[in-house]
C-alpha cells in the first residue's frame, strides 16, 4: 500500500491519508459496518468505547483472513452528532497508533441520523487489503 498527499493538497486533518493506491494481485477483504456491541451483548455508552469494540470487531475479522490493521486501506465511520467525532477519532488513532506516516488508510466520516437501536452512537466499516 501507498499512501497518496499530494504536496498541493492541505494536510490530513487527522491519522489519514488523502488516498491510496494498492499493489497489483492483493486479496481485498472488506468488512460489514461494525457497531459497538460487545460479544455479552452489551453496548456501553461512549462513542470512544464503542469505537473501540468497533475495531476489535474488524481486526477479528481481518485475522480470519489472515491480515491485521496494517492491512487497512480505507475506514468508513459514520456517528450519530458531532458530539460523538472525539471519542471515534480517538480510538481511531489508537487503533492506527502504531502505522507509519506512509502507511495510514485513507478515510471518510460521516454524521448520520441514527442506526439499528437507538444506544448506538458509532459504526467503522474496513477495507483492506493483503498479498
Amino acid at each position: 500500500m501507498k499512501s497518496l498527499n499530494p504536496t498541493n493538497l492541505a494536510p490530513p486533518f487527522a491519522r489519514y491519508s488523502h488516498g491510496v493506491e494498492l499493489q497489483p494481485g492483493q486479496r481485498l477483504v472488506r468488512t460489514s459496518g461494525q457497531l459497538g456491541q460487545a460479544p455479552d451483548g452489551t453496548v456501553p455508552d461512549g462513542s470512544y468505547e464503542q469505537a473501540m469494540i468497533c475495531f476489535g470487531n474488524i481486526a477479528s475479522i481481518l485475522s480470519a483472513a489472515g491480515m491485521s490493521i496494517a492491512d487497512v486501506f480505507h475506514l468508513s465511520a459514520y456517528v450519530t452528532d458531532r458530539a460523538h467525532m472525539a471519542g471515534y477519532m480517538q480510538a481511531r488513532d489508537e487503533t492506527l497508533g502504531q502505522l507509519a506516516e506512509t502507511q495510514l488508510p485513507s478515510s471518510t466520516l460521516l454524521i448520520v441520523s441514527g442506526f439499528t437501536r437507538p444506544e448506538f452512537v458509532v459504526e467503522v466499516e474496513a477495507w483492506a487489503a493483503a498479498p
